[in-house]
């Protein structure tokens, strides 16, 4: 991969990079097409990083099919597919982690403790296989694409990170590998979170403040109208990840909800007027 990236650069070609868990879906490919419309030659990465994962967590179960990956990224015009081993990028003695402080104590750093020094060790090393010169995320995961852009920035990685919008199924609910866990009432249910978060927005349009007010309404349909069991709702600081005590400007809105041991995240960025 190092050689491939090092013969690019001496080429003058400008490497876009599409990091992924494969599975892939409409999501990311949207990506894909990001990184090509931006970028002479595109490298996709193919890699479930157990590192992000608690002994808890769905490593094992977590969805994996190959052939089906390869094959929709050939469909794309990839031009690299770098699918690595775990022994590969973590030998037995690999003793090396890459922290993002602050950003990392809210939302699903707080519900998932070490899943973030996971995901920033895992798209460094990433980075310094690959080599590229843009590096596409998705939106979906605002936590993750904020701490990834702050761990660029801060250990100078010469890298422009770009975060395309989430792509949603037609009812709402965004794209997600996880979601083909969902049992068919569970798959119905979860396109009400979308509509908690439309509905946020509503109130705020109409001149709602209160960050309690929100996440209550927001709760309370989910409970309403699902099964599911909420990990957390929350108004944050588009910069901080904070909780705000007044809602103005622009606030991100994001929330996770359990289906089962199945974990859905989604957000909006929302503006008051």
């Amino acid at each position: 991969m190092q050689a491939w990236a090092d013969q690019a650069r001496a080429g003058a070609k400008r490497i876009g990079f599409v990091p992924t868990m494969g599975y892939l879906h409409e999501g990311h490919l949207s990506l894909v097409r990001v990184a090509k419309a931006r970028s002479d030659v595109v490298v996709a990465s193919i890699f479930v990083n157990p590192l992000q994962f608690s002994p808890t967590e769905d490593l094992a179960r977590y969805p994996r099919d190959f052939d089906r990956d390869r094959a929709m990224l050939v469909q794309e015009g990839v031009d690299v597919i770098f699918y690595p081993e775990a022994a590969e990028m973590y030998p037995a003695d690999f003793t090396t982690s890459v922290q993002v402080s602050k950003l990392t104590d809210t939302l699903c750093g707080r519900s998932r403790p070490g899943h973030f020094q996971g995901v920033t060790t895992v798209v460094a090393k990433l980075f310094t296989c690959v080599k590229p010169h843009l590096a596409v995320f998705g939106s979906k995961d605002a936590q993750q694409a904020l701490v990834i852009k702050r761990m660029a920035r801060d250990l100078n990685f010469d890298i422009e990170i770009v975060i395309a919008p989430t792509v949603r199924e037609p009812d709402g609910l965004a794209m997600s590998s996880r979601n083909s866990f969902l049992k068919p009432l569970e798959r119905q249910q979860a396109a009400t979170l979308f509509r908690a978060l439309r509905h946020a927005e509503e109130l705020i349009a109409l001149g709602e403040r209160l960050p309690q007010k929100v996440i209550n309404a927001i709760s309370d349909m989910i409970v309403r109208e699902t099964s599911g069991a909420i990990d957390y709702v929350a108004l944050v600081d588009v910069n901080t990840l904070q909780d705000v005590k007044e809602i103005r400007g622009q606030i991100l809105i994001a929330l996770a909800v359990f289906f089962g041991k199945t974990r859905l995240i989604d957000n909006i960025l929302v503006q008051a007027p």
